[in-house]
């Protein structure tokens, strides 16, 4: 088709906001447009090109037997409150009421909905193990999309969901999931590392997250040169050296003016890692007895010279979500 018939237009300059070049170049040649807050209208080149990746996706989810459905994006929310999650999920979720007032969801991934529809089609353990995949659009109410298209709320995604009557045949199964991303990933010119990472809403034991480096991605990683051992800053596990002392008399001493761990140090005239910090945070819960949410105070106690990974707080206490303590709720 000739440029001058395309219905999209090149920029010659970004537009305010692009605060990322990958972001800057998508507008300016015309793949993309914003809408809204992380929501944006995919234009004739940009519509061409996630075509090209859904049929690579296609070709290796086939590959390793894998059987194409499209589920509703709406659901009804009773397969969420079934399972919990309706509860669970924060603000993230979609959720309204149909005309006739009963509570339904905008899907953010589709476990409900695919266990659903597997108790009324697997009807024996010989029809295992089975694995079905869609390529859908999404929507999470991210309270912090950013980077053009690196953080957004309404999104393609491809989920795949794997049925099996042993641990041992769903083992294989995630082993040839694992490739095959590796093979798309190779086969878009993206050089990924596949790091451990949070199975977040999702549960389960084992996940990975594949990471392509970038100076503006979302992520941490955290490797071991030594070892091999590479994960999300979010779950990665590491061992610090403490340092032993001999217990000494308590005594008072005035640190007046002194409000964080750098000025209290300095003040001592110690590391850091020979302080305590107290972190106030508000967590999210659901009452076991109401299914209601409530906030409660939570108080993490952590060696001066680190931080608190919130997932890994959320994790640990089981919150829905957390957010830094007001002063007067401390």
């Amino acid at each position: 088709m000739r440029m001058s018939k395309m219905f999209a237009k090149t920029l010659r300059e970004a537009p305010n906001g692009a605060d990322c070049k990958g972001y800057e170049y998508l507008l300016r040649a015309g793949f993309i447009r914003q809408l809204g807050s992380g929501i944006f209208t995919m234009l004739p080149l940009g519509m061409r090109s996630t075509k090209k990746i859904e049929a690579i996706i296609r070709e290796e989810m086939d590959r390793i037997g894998g059987q194409e459905i499209l589920m509703s994006v709406v659901n009804p929310a009773d397969i969420w409150k079934e399972t919990g999650r309706w509860y669970s999920i924060d603000k993230e979720m979609g959720r309204f009421q149909d005309r006739n007032g009963r509570d339904m969801v905008l899907a953010m991934t589709n476990e409900e909905t695919v266990t659903d529809c597997a108790r009324g089609e697997i009807d024996s353990y010989k029809r295992l193990p089975v694995m079905v995949y869609q390529i859908q659009t999404k929507w999470r109410d991210d309270p912090r999309p950013r980077a053009g298209l690196i953080r957004v709320r309404e999104f393609t995604m491809k989920d795949a969901y794997s049925f099996h009557a042993s641990q041992e045949s769903l083992d294989e199964a995630y082993a040839d999931q694992y490739k095959a991303y590796f093979r798309i990933y190779s086969r878009c010119g993206l050089p990924c590392v596949a790091v451990g990472a949070d199975s977040g809403m999702m549960g389960g034991k084992v996940s990975h997250e594949y990471m392509y480096l970038s100076p503006i991605g979302e992520d941490t990683i955290i490797t071991c040169p030594d070892c091999g051992y590479t994960a999300n800053r979010q779950i990665a596990s590491f061992k610090k050296e403490y340092h032993k002392e001999e217990m000494l008399p308590l005594e008072k001493v005035a640190t007046p003016e002194t409000k964080t761990i750098e000025e209290l140090t300095a003040l001592l005239g110690i590391g850091a890692e020979k302080t305590c910090k107290m972190v106030f945070m508000v967590g999210s819960f659901i009452n076991d007895k109401t299914g209601e949410e409530e906030d409660k105070l939570v108080v993490a106690a952590i060696r001066g010279d680190m931080d608190v990974e919130e997932s890994k707080l959320s994790n640990a206490i089981k919150a829905n979500s957390l957010r830094p303590a007001h002063p007067e709720e401390i």
